[in-house]
């Protein structure tokens, strides 16, 4: 006799854990409470049988079992939930959007624009892909996905797409453990204390090195390296350590102190890619639209 499975919601929020590591900003995210959120994923844990989540009182993370669950798990959801937005599609007159965000940005935000965009325009379906850049931009060349959101970075080539301007996005070093920082901060303050990273593979690790090589008399201190901002955030709200993070997104997940402007800043465009050939033309031009509205973004801008 087969034993119960798993629900696809635990299987969900277990995913959003893996996201953020962190059982408040998870459970925040998901939209419940932090005590249901921590009964679903020890459900979860009771039902695959091994334990997924290291809980003590300094935090938690994933258990070497818990990211090898997180690694196979987390493309089998995605591809169950495209398999319901392609029926959903077919069952009626239903556009599917495919939009990639960047993993650096951080797809907070994006994704309560996104939940707003479907709930008032029901004719459009979308699917939604957190990705470093560079595959990101490899998949909307292939026709994989329909428009990406990301930074405007020195070695991207964005030549070939049509781009729309939705807002610009300044960097901060946010560094909530660390006393007497006086604002704003310079690179070699940032580099004599301890670093957490974007993953050395990620176009915006070699942006940010880019600039402490220019504006630095001395090489970063880099302790740790992550692939989320959500990651680095946490990692640094429990280790005397500091990053660099979008303000954006710092404000979306409830932070307001803790982080300071830089000296000299980092100010980076925010653009929604499309191909303008794409058969999606109509329900990409309603989405782009949607977002400049949101972010107050005029006509003007759009032309940069």
């Amino acid at each position: 006799m087969m034993s119960e499975l798993p629900s696809i919601q635990q299987l969900k929020n277990f995913i959003t854990y893996g996201k953020y590591q962190n059982f408040t900003s998870a459970a925040r995210a998901a939209n419940i409470t932090q005590s249901a959120f921590s009964f679903q994923m020890k459900r979860l844990e009771e039902l695959v049988g091994i334990q997924l989540i290291e809980r003590s009182n300094r935090g938690s993370h994933l258990t070497k079992d818990g990211e090898l669950f997180y690694e196979r798990i987390s493309p089998l959801v995605s591809e169950l939930e495209t398999c319901l937005c392609d029926i959903r599609a077919l069952s009626g007159d239903i556009e599917t959007l495919s939009v990639g965000t960047m993993l650096s940005l951080g797809d907070v935000q994006m994704n309560r624009h996104l939940a707003y965009f479907q709930k008032h325009h029901h004719s459009a379906a979308l699917r939604v892909y957190n990705m470093e850049a560079r595959e990101m931009l490899q998949w909307l060349s292939e026709d994989k996905l329909d428009i990406i959101s990301l930074f405007e970075l020195p070695p991207l080539d964005i030549s070939a797409y049509e781009k729309a301007f939705f807002c610009n996005e300044d960097l901060v070093y946010y560094a909530p453990h660390l006393d007497g920082l006086e604002e704003p901060i310079t690179a070699d303050t940032i580099a004599s204390n301890p670093l957490a990273q974007y993953s050395p593979q990620y176009v915006m690790h070699d942006y940010i090195d880019h600039y402490f090589s220019v504006y630095s008399s001395v090489r970063p201190k880099t302790q740790a390296w992550f692939s989320t901002p959500y990651a680095i955030m946490n990692y640094c709200q429990q280790n005397r350590m500091g990053s660099l993070l979008p303000k954006r997104f710092l404000h979306a997940m409830g932070v307001e102190r803790g982080y300071y402007d830089l000296i000299p800043p980092i100010t980076l465009p925010c653009y929604l890619l499309y191909k303008k050939t794409n058969p999606n033309y109509n329900a990409i031009q309603l989405f782009v639209s949607y977002i400049q509205e949101t972010y107050h973004v005029y006509d003007a801008h759009d032309k940069q």
